[in-house]
């Protein structure tokens, strides 16, 4: 039997640090502690820059055939256009990701979502737990001043207590 007045718990791993990959750990966890649940994310490998006090993540088309490229600009025709842009073209191309990246927060923006960094800040105004992944720091040479404040670090044993108890665990 499902207890209602207990606080249902949301573990996420967030192991990517690009735009497309930064948003969904901040949307899922802000959206569970809206709904009064317990948050942790764990941020290993390239998601631990996340942490950094500012975030400076970028989009990378290569290798993401699925990215829709829509202008943020244009007549509503101009801007319905899925403008499909080859691999080869997103690789080759010096800047593209800038203007892939620009393109995205532009078109964010217009439909009024979040910064990944207002998200972040909306977690840590609802007590989201977020963790460094230790072992990464020491792999990458980063140091706890590196961080917001509010990050904790720890190792995976610190996440898999917590993990092994949540309703929902991700990797995100």
């Amino acid at each position: 039997m499902k207890d209602e007045n207990r606080v249902r718990k949301l573990a996420l791993i967030s192991s990517q640090g690009t735009l497309d990959w930064a948003y969904p750990p901040f949307i899922l966890a802000s959206a569970a502690a809206a709904m009064d649940w317990e948050v942790k994310i764990f941020f290993t490998f390239y998601g631990l820059p996340l942490l950094k006090e500012k975030i400076d993540a970028n989009v990378s088309p290569a290798g993401n055939p699925a990215m829709p490229m829509k202008m943020p600009f244009g007549s509503k025709g101009f801007q319905s256009i899925n403008w499909p842009i080859p691999n080869v073209i997103s690789n080759n191309i010096p800047g593209f990701e800038s203007v892939a990246t620009g393109l995205m927060k532009k078109t964010f923006k217009k439909k009024g979502v979040a910064t990944v960094q207002e998200l972040r800040d909306m977690c840590v105004e609802m007590d989201v737990t977020m963790i460094g992944c230790q072992m990464t720091m020491d792999v990458f040479g980063f140091d706890k001043k590196d961080f917001i404040e509010h990050a904790e670090i720890g190792g995976a044993a610190t996440f898999l207590e917590f993990a092994a108890d949540a309703d929902v665990s991700l990797f995100v």
